[in-house]
């Protein structure tokens, strides 16, 4: 089909000449190592700010994906680079885990455990194993998976629990950022324990991950799911009763994509029917968040009516292969649709052509957000580099 050949030569151009080249060129800290914690909306270089663990953990996912999938050295180059740091500074020797940040020299600066950040670590180290056989990278990865599965798992009422203190110990403030809610149970961590545990399942066939595995599968379809709206709830008490009225489309899509994905690895054909049934429905519900020129709004507060229109860089990287996905396998061209208009709509309002990468979102009103971060904290190179990747993988099936 030629529209797909040219969205794929268009999803390679964009990934190894605007968002890889942003990364390799002015992120890596030569000089203290790891990656430069900052750089503004702007494409201000802030080199003294802190460094954090996500950031680190999601540049070793995407170059180490990145080099699996081109095969140049100097994307392994920058997943070794993130490797390293991530094993020699983030990772935690006296208690496990890894800390939540580090000073711009690399010292350990919030060590407090956040699992969503572990989770992150699993993904990238599985990610680089997975594209080079490093024995060393699966190793902390399975000690990882075992500090999340010792600490954070709930025995009792099943789930994982959201963040501790350096040692493991209650939290007062578990949240993992200022606007969250500060609840012990969040659909985003688990979404994002679902994600690296599928990547290590991949390549380490441990019955006891399987089993976990599974289990996240069934907590989404649920505990999770909003089963009257499709939509996902975010926060929960331990007695998984929801503590929020907020719709975030982005990770309606982005999950729709990842339970079906979960499910496909594991390949349980019953588990993978009903699987299929809700990841339709969730990406159905999530289209409510599209907008007429192919964009979809960040998120909607069902009990007061408010509306976060902004176009999020993320939430159109998670579309274009969650619609995607929904056509692949269901041969859907409504979804096909939707996936390319909003990759329409990136090309012409997200893409920063002029110094790399991509800007943090489009506001509400159509103008260029460059207040928030070009590189940072959350914004990395994995939402947008993970669209590429993925869509270059399937097309090319």
């Amino acid at each position: 089909m030629e529209a797909l050949q040219k969205l794929y030569n268009e999803m390679e151009d964009i990934l190894v000449s605007n968002i890889l080249p942003y990364w390799m060129n002015g992120m890596k800290d030569n000089a203290r190592g790891g990656f430069f914690g900052r750089i503004t909306g702007r494409d201000v270089l802030m080199p003294d700010a802190p460094k954090g663990a996500i950031l680190c953990a999601r540049i070793l996912w995407t170059f180490s994906a990145a080099y699996r999938l081109l095969g140049k050295q100097e994307y392994l180059d920058m997943a070794t680079h993130a490797k390293r740091y991530l094993i020699d500074c983030f990772y935690d020797r006296d208690f496990g885990g890894v800390y939540w940040s580090l000073t711009a020299e690399g010292d350990p600066l919030d060590t407090k455990k956040q699992v969503y950040a572990i989770g992150f670590a699993v993904y990238g180290l599985s990610e680089y194993h997975r594209a080079t056989g490093d024995e060393e990278a699966l190793t902390y990865a399975v000690r990882l998976f075992d500090d999340i599965e010792k600490h954070s798992f709930d025995t009792v009422k099943n789930g994982y629990q959201e963040a501790f203190t350096r040692q493991w110990e209650e939290i007062a403030d578990m949240r993992l950022s200022e606007k969250d809610a500060n609840e012990r149970k969040t659909m985003n961590t688990h979404l994002h324990i679902l994600e690296p545990y599928t990547n290590l399942y991949r390549v380490w066939k441990d019955d006891r991950l399987r089993e976990r595995l599974h289990n996240l599968i069934l907590l989404f379809t649920e505990k999770i799911l909003n089963k009257e709206t499709s939509h996902l709830q975010l926060f929960f008490n331990d007695d998984w009763q929801s503590k929020s009225s907020i719709i975030s489309y982005g990770h309606d899509i982005e999950a729709s994509w990842l339970l079906h994905e979960a499910a496909l690895e594991l390949g349980d054909t019953r588990l993978l029917a009903s699987v299929e049934m809700v990841v339709r429905c969730i990406a159905d519900a999530a289209a409510e968040g599209v907008t007429t020129e192919g964009g979809m709004i960040y998120e909607r507060d069902t009990n007061t009516g408010h509306t976060d229109a902004d176009r999020h860089w993320w939430v159109q990287a998670e579309a274009v292969v969650g619609y995607f996905n929904i056509y692949q396998h269901f041969d859907d061209p409504v979804a096909l649709q939707r996936s390319l208009d909003c990759w329409e709509f990136i090309k012409k309002h997200l893409i920063d052509r002029e110094h790399g990468e991509w800007f943090w979102s489009i506001r509400a009103d159509g103008t260029v957000n460059r207040e928030d971060d070009k590189a940072g904290f959350w914004k990395c190179p994995y939402h947008n580099g993970r669209m590429c990747m993925e869509l270059m993988q399937r097309i090319s099936k």
